[in-house]
Formats: C-alpha cells, sequence, structure tokens
C-alpha cells in the first residue's frame, strides 16, 4: 500500500469540489470528508499503513476529539495489534459526561501515556488542539497531531508552538487544492 494509493482513495471517496461553508464560517470550493476513507476498510488500511510509518515508536495510545478522530485512532490501533504494537485507543467527549464514568475521556488513554492526537481532516488545528488540552489535564502527554489530510496549512505551527510534532499524512496540495488556512 503506499501513499499514492491514499491519495487516490481520497481524491474519490472524501473530496468534493462546490461551494461549502467550513467550520470556521469560510466559504471554500472544496470539502475533505475524510470519514470516507476512514470508514471504509481499505481506506482505513491505507491510512494506518501511512500512520505506523510516521508515529514514534514510545507511542503508548491514539486518538482525539470524537468523531473526527475515533475511527482514525481505532483503525491504527487495531492494525498496529496484528503486528506485535501495543498501541491503545481513545476518545475525548466534546461535552463533559455526567453519569456512568463521568468526564470527557472514553476509552484506554493512561497517566503517563505518550499520545498521538489524531484527526481526519485539519484546516486551523481547533479539534485535535483541543483534544490535546484534555489529554495533558488527564495526565499524559501529547508528543504529536498526526492528521489524514491538512488543508489549512496552519496545524503545524500551533502544534509545534505547544511542543507537538505536526505530520499530516496528505496535504491539500497533494490532493491538487491550495491551503486554505485561517
Amino acid at each position: 500500500m503506499s501513499r499514492d494509493a491514499l491519495i487516490a482513495h481520497l481524491r474519490e471517496h472524501a473530496i468534493q469540489e462546490g461551494d461549502f461553508v467550513l467550520k470556521s464560517g469560510r466559504r471554500s470550493t472544496w470539502f475533505c470528508d475524510a470519514k470516507q476513507t476512514a470508514c471504509r476498510p481499505e481506506g482505513i488500511l491505507l491510512i494506518a499503513e501511512a500512520a505506523l510509518e510516521a508515529i514514534p515508536a514510545d507511542a503508548t495510545a491514539i486518538g482525539g476529539l470524537t468523531a473526527g478522530a475515533d475511527p482514525v485512532a481505532f483503525g491504527i490501533a487495531a492494525l498496529a495489534a496484528t503486528r506485535g504494537r501495543a498501541l491503545r485507543s481513545f476518545s475525548i467527549r466534546k461535552e463533559t459526561k455526567d453519569h456512568g464514568i463521568e468526564g470527557r475521556l472514553a476509552g484506554a488513554l493512561e497517566p503517563g501515556d505518550r499520545v498521538v492526537v489524531c484527526e481526519d481532516t485539519v484546516t486551523r488545528g481547533t479539534s485535535p488542539l483541543d483534544a490535546a488540552r484534555v489529554v495533558r489535564e488527564l495526565g499524559a502527554e501529547p508528543v504529536m497531531i498526526l492528521a489524514v489530510v491538512d488543508r489549512g496549512g496552519t496545524c503545524r505551527a500551533a502544534a509545534e508552538a505547544q511542543g507537538m510534532a505536526f505530520v499530516p499524512l496528505v496535504t491539500a496540495s497533494d490532493l491538487g487544492f491550495d491551503y486554505e488556512g485561517p
């Protein structure tokens, strides 16, 4: 499996062109719904293969803000397990749960973990940066933000300012578009 195959899969299943309003309120001529790749078996294998090459060997957990990170984190952790690599996965809820096991954490994050915070698509990076803040509050150390697609070009500087590496598997230019940062 190759990066070119991942780009082709994203172009076929995740990229739409037209007139879109982004989460930020800005308009764009293209939209990336990387979950359309992450939620297909062949797509998540392409993502996981590429991600496992980029994830530091000392990382112990992977996750992020629920919805965007879930299929990515769970798929990467599952493929890692088939290779004898223990990489626990988790989700950060968007809001605090007030019943059962309370809080924003769902899953197997533990204090002291070295964490890869992942996301399907980033423009400004607000979701993975929020997840990294919660990870720190829970006593773990976010060491990397991994995005399937970087469409904005600004998350790297924000991640590095907080002491994390930023690794996009695919960039806007790889998909044939210009960055659309803030």
